[in-house]
């Protein structure tokens, strides 16, 4: 699609210096902004060409009839010099497109929208892109499981979660975790609804029948991260005893047994997060909570930035029997970390965010149980087998319908405790938290992080990385890896049953 694009644009430009019209000179000095950021995975997700820094989102959501209408002003700076650019948006209706207060050109292509200011914008340029629109969004498909996610209706509102696919279904946007914005959100919804989002609640509006909600993120977020929830919310705000300011929402709906282990769970946040801090660094935003939701239908969780979603069925076994969640929070708040703040570059490295995340639970287990990850490393190691499907998945590289396979979480999560028994404690945690600083506020690949881990310990990890990341294959455990049977047996295996259980109902 560029190359067509680019193709008509020169033709035109050389016919128009034939005919000796004035300003094409200006004209030949700009280019199209390309249509995608070209990760391997999601080649049109992403636009080149600027990079953005707020997002002001203006919408108004009608429970009745799922439709959304939004008033979007996107700040953003010219990386080059542009003849027209795209952002992504899927199924809505435009209705208007502004560049810096002008009207401006616009078409479709597939989730492309294409927009030509009256001007061509020369490189280092900031401008201001608004875009009126509406409709009814659509949803998306968990890769690999085949689960709803996007801006999904719900009986009483709506919830906004999803990966890698979320965003352009109900804004328009530069679509990549490449790059990262501030976000304000303006919700208007019918009186007896309520909504929640990242960030803080800085307002609300009442006016006739409907009330605005006003919401600010006002640290860098990747598109994906941004959620607004829409429903019945009981809410409780409190503080950390660091400080920290927390905003948790849980459905209403949500009584009895189940009710009492979710707060239980929600509760523990400070405790978690201090252990984190000490593991990872401090963390890094300026507050924190969660949102759990009374939907049927949704069996994920997310770590939507500062105010991850949870699906319920976190804290029901099998039997529909309220069990403790806690590990999940774990999991998500350890995203703010890996996932959030240190955000992919390209979406196959997602064993960055989820064999993170994984081990930060086998701390959690640590600090709980006294099992330590060498523990569970162990216990997994030897209770899968060498011809389990776990072992064939390249996590390294694992494509799109493998993108969220428990191999990416459980591998993963190996693969740092291989690195760690390879380098010692000092090293690892060395390489952990430098990992957590240097790349802060911006995004990491494997590469680099293979690269950092190789500077730090000082020693060459080549085959480690490519035993535990890049082959097909039950890695052999070096004499360094190699443990005598551990103790803690028993609650490693309690831990490998519950991921198992949680992988085999897709609840990751």
């Amino acid at each position: 699609m560029s190359f067509g694009r680019r193709f008509a644009f020169a033709t035109i430009a050389s016919a128009a210096l034939l005919l000796g019209f004035c300003g094409v000179a200006q004209a030949q000095d700009c280019v199209p902004g390309a249509p995608g950021l070209g990760d391997a995975y999601y080649p049109t997700y992403g636009n080149g060409g600027y990079n953005v820094s707020h997002y002001d989102l203006d919408v108004a959501y009608d429970p009745a009839t799922d439709r959304l209408d939004g008033d979007a002003s996107v700040r953003a700076t010219a990386t080059e010099s542009l003849c027209s650019f795209d952002l992504d948006l899927v199924g809505l209706d435009v209705r208007r497109v502004e560049v810096d207060g002008k009207r401006a050109r616009w078409s479709r292509s597939g989730q492309e929208l294409i927009i030509t200011p009256k001007r061509p914008l020369q490189k280092g340029r900031r401008f201001e892109v608004e875009v009126r629109y509406g409709g009814v969004p659509v949803e998306f498909v968990l890769p690999g499981f085949g689960i709803r996610t996007g801006f999904m209706a719900t009986p009483d509102g709506a919830t906004v979660a999803g990966q890698p696919e979320v965003a352009a279904s109900w804004f328009p946007v530069n679509d990549h975790p490449l790059d990262k914005a501030s976000y304000s959100f303006a919700v208007t919804v019918p009186d007896g609804y309520e909504v929640v989002a990242n960030g803080f609640l800085r307002g609300r509006d009442h006016r006739g029948h409907r009330t605005t909600w006003e919401w600010e993120a006002s640290e860098p977020m990747a598109s994906y991260l941004a959620t607004i929830d829409i429903g019945s919310w009981d809410v409780h705000q409190w503080q950390t005893a660091s400080g920290l300011p927390v905003y948790d929402t849980v459905d209403s709906a949500i009584t009895g047994g189940l009710r009492a282990v979710i707060d239980s769970s929600l509760a523990r946040q400070g405790e978690i997060l201090t252990l984190l801090s000490d593991a990872f660094g401090p963390y890094p935003f300026s507050t924190t909570g969660g949102i759990v939701d009374n939907q049927d239908d949704l069996f994920f969780a997310l770590e939507t930035q500062t105010r991850p979603v949870y699906s319920k069925y976190f804290w029901l076994d099998q039997n529909g029997n309220p069990v403790n969640g806690d590990s999940v929070v774990v999991h998500e708040l350890a995203h703010q970390w890996f996932g959030d703040d240190v955000a992919l570059a390209r979406w196959q490295d997602i064993w960055l965010n989820e064999g993170f995340a994984t081990y930060a639970e086998w701390l959690w287990a640590e600090h709980e149980f006294g099992v330590t990850p060498a523990e569970i490393f162990q216990e997994i190691y030897d209770a899968i087998p060498a011809d389990s499907p776990l072992w064939t998945v390249v996590i390294g590289d694992p494509g799109v319908d493998l993108l969220f396979d428990g191999a990416v979480y459980v591998r993963g999560a190996m693969t740092l405790q291989a690195l760690r028994n390879e380098v010692g404690d000092d090293a690892f945690w060395a390489i952990i938290r430098g990992w957590a600083s240097s790349k802060s506020r911006g995004n990491g690949t494997t590469p680099e992080f293979i690269a950092l881990a190789e500077r730090v310990s000082g020693q060459q990890l080549d085959d480690l990385f490519t035993a535990w990341l890049f082959t097909p294959a039950k890695p052999a455990l070096s004499p360094a890896l190699s443990m005598s049977r551990v103790t803690g047996e028993r609650h490693a295996a309690t831990w490998l049953q519950d991921v198992q259980r949680r992988l085999s109902q897709g609840r990751y």
